[in-house]
């Protein structure tokens, strides 16, 4: 029954507490699936690509491309079809694998061009470009009329709003409703079928591409940050190459002269494109790291595009893939709830701080590293749930720590202005007697048998005021030294209780000093579900049986101090053999002294117990117990 009941009020903790995180979890989720997360999540993307360990030059890939120093030299832009053609003839020369042309020729281009036009028709490893889907104007580009349909890839691209290429367009239908192949799928399937690898439908997607076992995943509308994204065609995830040097690159006054190693060029990709600032054939990524931030040239682009195809069927590089909306939303919950049972579980203001730094570097690290295995899984929103919550309840505790403080403050101020009171009211009154009554008794011998008994009662009455001021120095000293003192509870609790014993058993206490046999036990006890404040009052409650001991135990001889586990239950035990005097004023009824509620109120918290009971065949013991093993629900009884 009082696990059950400490469950509930558990539960009911948890729906008032984390209430306002819940809402602000729930706020982040709504945010995210009406796109307002998906900037800053494409962005984050980027930059993970960006700071990823360089990778090894794609030596499959060779870039030649088109200068400003080669544009000079031919005087003319474009460049004539008869410098196309001469290229083209030179790079036959080396046999590559396949040529990618990513140069539009929908017109002649003199001189040249018949050259330029029966390449076209005799080459078979050249494929050329085209633009397939109208742009803003409704312009497209036609290819070149004397490649072969099957030597044409489309060159568009699917950019994002905010004008940056992270997806690869694969294939789609054109206006005319025919479907069209890209640039980059033709040259990596020119190239592939020389390693006898061709392109076939997907296994798990019927409507995805497939090159033997590796499956190009089609990107969905609201795959990773993307929300709603235009997923028409068949598209996937942009993995571009790490690296200052993802490719070779030759230049045309190179190829010209004739200054390359043929190695370089045999068997391999050869992409010719302009890289030109004046030519504007440039692309927009915040992946890729280059000289002009954001922006790399077209044929640059397409190479990367090649390469991830290559590199995941070749070299089982991973493609970036996404979880399933369930697992992402599982993800962004889970990282809020954490936010929120930060404040639960470590109950401290900097504890709170250290574990948030702690699970945001953590968070941070693991998308990082399943960015590195091919995984986009959400940053933003899992940030956005653990953050505030972490922060937020740091800010409550901070603002509860500073008004308990006050509050403290408040209550010894008022309580040392009763004690003070109280002591006076003594002092002027009682005490004034009693000494009176003292002087007259060492003055008439008729009294001297009452002499001790008036002067322990002149003892004990500036004994009360002593003890509760010492209690309220040391609230004091807790209130200015907070955390010093809370370290020194940090130590082993048999350790604490031992001191208490030590220090205890050196007070001026009269049944104390006729004790002639002491059997202690301190074994080392389970702490591990106490909090500071249980710590101080089990030292307290030692102290006080002690000293119950000392003060009314009459003709005590043995005194056995236990503090061990017995069986599930801890224990601590003061057992004496003296003759108990009552522990409280006449006046107080039996067993509702401060010492024995407050004892009492101990257990409680523990949710353990509290007796008093006689000792055989003379004595009393004195006993606290507690479970050694209860539930972590206990914590916040």
């Amino acid at each position: 029954m009082g696990a059950f009941s400490a469950i509930k009020t558990e539960i009911a903790i948890w729906r008032r507490g984390s209430l306002p995180g819940f809402v602000v979890l729930i706020g982040v989720i709504v945010a995210r699936l009406t796109g307002s997360f998906e900037f800053l999540e494409l962005v984050t993307l980027d930059n993970f690509l960006r700071l990823r360990p360089p990778e090894p030059m794609d030596e499959r890939i060779v870039i030649v491309g088109i200068t400003e120093a080669d544009i000079q030299r031919a005087r003319t832009y474009p460049i004539p079809d008869r410098d196309i053609a001469a290229l083209l003839q030179r790079l036959q020369t080396y046999q590559p694998g396949a040529i990618g042309l990513d140069i539009v020729r929908d017109i002649p281009v003199e001189p040249g061009h018949a050259t330029l036009a029966s390449l076209f028709r005799t080459i078979q490893n050249v494929i050329g470009v085209e633009v397939a889907f109208p742009d803003r104007s409704g312009y497209t580009v036609a290819p070149p009329p004397a490649l072969p349909p099957e030597h044409v890839g489309f060159a568009d691209s699917v950019l994002d709003e905010d004008g940056y290429q992270r997806r690869s367009l694969l294939g789609a239908h054109n206006p005319q409703q025919e479907y069209r192949f890209s640039f980059t799928l033709q040259v990596a399937e020119r190239y592939l079928a020389t390693q006898g690898i061709g392109l076939e439908n997907g296994i798990r997607d019927a409507d995805a591409m497939r090159f033997g076992n590796t499956e190009l995943t089609r990107v969905q509308p609201n795959s990773g940050g993307y929300t709603r994204a235009d997923a028409g065609g068949n598209q996937i995830l942009l993995n571009v190459r790490s690296g200052a040097r993802p490719f070779r690159v030759l230049s045309l006054a190179q190829i010209q002269a004739g200054k390359v190693n043929p190695a370089w060029l045999r068997g391999r990709i050869v992409l010719i494109g302009v890289m030109s600032l004046s030519a504007k054939d440039l692309a927009s990524s915040g992946a890729i790291t280059g000289i002009n931030p954001g922006l790399v040239y077209g044929v640059e682009m397409q190479a990367h595009a090649i390469s991830q195809i290559l590199s995941a069927v070749l070299d089982q590089r991973p493609l970036l893939r996404v979880w399933h909306d369930g697992w992402e939303y599982g993800w962004i919950v889970a990282w809020g709830v954490l936010g929120i049972s930060l404040g639960r579980f470590l109950q401290s203001p900097w504890r709170i701080l250290l574990g948030l730094g702690v699970a945001v570097i953590s968070l941070v690290g693991i998308v990082y590293g399943l960015i590195l295995l091919g995984w986009w899984v959400p940053l933003v929103p899992a940030l956005l749930g653990l953050v505030p919550n972490g922060f937020g309840l740091t800010a409550v505790l901070f603002y509860r720590h500073e008004q308990e403080r006050k509050n403290l403050r408040l209550r010894l101020e008022e309580r040392q202005f009763v004690i003070e009171q109280t002591f006076n009211a003594i002092h002027s009154g009682p005490l004034q007697t009693l000494v009176g009554t003292l002087r007259k008794a060492q003055a008439e011998q008729n009294l001297s048998p009452l002499l001790p008994d008036l002067q322990r009662l002149s003892q004990e009455l500036r004994a009360i005021y002593g003890s509760v001021q010492r209690e309220a120095i040391a609230d004091e000293a807790h209130l200015q030294m907070g955390d010093a003192i809370d370290l020194a509870l940090q130590a082993p609790l048999h350790d604490l209780l031992y001191t208490v014993y030590c220090n205890t058993l050196e007070r001026d206490l009269p049944h104390l000093q006729a004790l002639k046999v002491k059997i202690v036990q301190f074994d080392p006890l389970n702490t591990r579900h106490l909090r500071l404040e249980h710590k101080r009052g089990l030292c307290r409650f030692l102290e006080e049986a002690l000293c119950n001991v000392g003060k009314h135990a009459l003709g005590a001889t043995k005194l056995t101090v236990i503090c061990t586990q017995e069986d599930q239950q801890q224990v601590i035990r003061v057992i004496d053999n003296g003759i108990s005097e009552p522990l409280d004023a006449p006046s107080v009824e039996p067993g509702k002294g401060l010492g024995t509620q407050l004892a009492k109120n101990l257990a409680k918290q523990l949710g353990g117990t509290f007796r008093r009971y006689p000792n055989q065949p003379k004595g009393t013991v004195c006993e606290l117990t507690w479970s050694a093993t209860r539930s972590w629900f206990w914590q916040r009884r």
